[in-house]
């Protein structure tokens, strides 16, 4: 297998992890959240802060480590618009997904905290899982975006 077949096969398998694990990451923590059962809720944010860290975290950086050598393996100019757009994307996610971490661990330990406690959710957990939710969108539409600009390399 030649280098670019070797690098595209790493960045295919690094958008599918990225993709699937955000995906698998907001459903499980929104059927949670919807159960209002505080000890799922820690145990699934515990689990989340896991997985974003072991592989989300991990194709973040596979992904323009990959993605950039490609550029220059297979020829292309940084400055292709579909290459540049990725890019603004790729930082759009990156800016949505930096907070929701932060926000993930809070809520593991709110929720934590609460089962310890015998108590109920605090006023702070619906906050942030409001906050949460709305950051996802943003995140999720950009990287089909990104999905869609590799796929098709329009020409603008």
């Amino acid at each position: 297998m030649d280098l670019y077949l070797l690098l595209k096969l790493v960045h295919i398998l690094g958008a599918t992890v990225l993709f699937g694990t955000g995906l698998g990451i907001a459903f499980f923590m929104f059927m949670a959240d919807r159960s209002r059962d505080v000890r799922a809720i820690a145990t699934t944010a515990r689990t989340v802060v896991i997985a974003d860290f072991l592989f989300t975290a991990t194709a973040v950086v596979v992904q323009p480590i990959t993605g950039l050598t490609l550029v220059f393996v297979a020829g292309y100019s940084i400055w292709e618009p579909w290459i540049l757009l990725s890019l603004v994307l790729y930082g759009v996610t990156g800016l949505c997904w930096l907070p929701v971490v932060w926000m993930q661990m809070r809520i593991k330990r709110l929720a934590s905290n609460a089962v310890a406690q015998g108590q109920e959710l605090p006023a702070e957990y619906f906050r942030l899982m409001t906050w949460w939710f709305w950051l996802g969108w943003p995140a999720f539409i950009s990287v089909l975006l990104i999905f869609l600009l590799m796929i098709v390399r329009p020409a603008f």
